[in-house]
């Protein structure tokens, strides 16, 4: 199970990545996401994938889920829904500034 997702978040880091070598910035802001997503799925492979009683301690349970990398998924959810927000907002008042989505265009000429 953990060569799947080892896959998925490879797969999810490349498209990643190639969206945010792309010149529109709306596929900029999805390409941080598709990373994102890819982190997360990397921390909880990396925590490994422990099938077994809630993370609670209990007389008698031997096997228990490691709570660790959830609580860092979690937080890691929650900081890449603010920055998600922010590229959004930000991409947003762009175009609105700019009339363009485009990269290339944002820069303007060099005499000015």
């Amino acid at each position: 199970m953990e060569i799947i997702m080892i896959v998925l978040a490879a797969i999810l880091f490349a498209t990643g990545v190639y969206n945010i070598l792309q010149k529109q910035l709306l596929r900029i802001v999805i390409g941080t996401v598709l990373i994102s997503h890819g982190a997360h799925l990397f921390i909880l492979t990396m925590g490994k994938l422990k099938r077994g009683a809630p993370p609670v301690e209990v007389y008698g349970v031997t096997e228990y889920a490691d709570p660790l990398p959830q609580a860092l998924i979690l937080t890691s959810i929650v900081i890449s829904f603010g920055v998600t927000s922010f590229l959004l907002v930000l991409a947003y008042r762009a175009y609105k500034l700019n009339q363009t989505d485009n990269m290339e265009k944002m820069r303007g000429s060099e005499h000015e």
